[in-house]
């Protein structure tokens, strides 16, 4: 059985992931063994990838983290794939005091300015006879494509995709999909610009 399978099994299994959280995490963050003995061997780091002192790295090998080639992790930055992979790729710049919470993807040559919070997770709320942070929680994939650009103090929610080469505005919430080679501002942000290849200009959106 491989490593896969076995991530698998125990994601499907309560009792066991119960077990493996205790053993790995201490208070949400992953114990000194793993960050030391395990994360090293299992994280894919490519050429030249730095990621700062500073940096939060709430990282464990229940589920995957990858940081592209040339690519950096800015002071102060939170990121945790506690509930999701973590995958940042190529040439890319995460800012100071970013959050990042898996399931989260991000493109090359992506810019995230400082205080950009991204979590693909959400707390369950439905039961009113729970508090919230006994009913679970959900997660939605996180999509940031190639030479997008997010300003700072943006959030963006669970399940969104941002295309190629989109601009978002400082303090945006982003909580609809983008497309390609827009850009969106506000909060809900909304579509502001569109590129038109027919006449290669930036025309505002109708």
């Amino acid at each position: 059985m491989n490593l896969t399978k076995i991530k698998d099994k125990i994601k499907h299994s309560p009792i066991w992931k119960r077990r493996i959280h205790s053993w790995m995490f201490s208070n949400a963050r992953p114990r000194l063994w793993v960050k030391w003995l395990v994360n090293p061997f299992v994280f894919h780091h490519g050429k030249k990838a730095v990621i700062r002192r500073q940096t939060v790295m709430n990282v464990s090998p229940i589920n995957r983290f990858h940081l592209g080639t040339h690519s950096t992790i800015e002071e102060y930055t939170i990121v945790d794939n506690g509930v999701g992979d973590v995958i940042i790729g190529d040439y890319t710049r995460i800012g100071l005091r970013c959050t990042i919470i898996g399931p989260v993807q991000i493109g090359n040559h992506v810019i995230l300015a400082q205080n950009v919070a991204i979590s693909g997770l959400n707390h369950r709320y439905e039961d009113p006879t729970l508090p919230i942070h006994q009913q679970g929680v959900t997660t939605a994939l996180i999509q940031i494509g190639d030479d997008s650009w997010v300003g700072a103090n943006s959030v963006i929610t669970a399940g969104i995709k941002i295309g190629k080469h989109v601009v978002v505005g400082a303090g945006s919430v982003v909580t609809k999909d983008i497309p390609d080679y827009s850009i969106a501002v506000g909060n809900p942000a909304r579509i502001i610009k569109k590129y038109d290849s027919t006449i290669n200009e930036w025309i505002l959106a109708k």
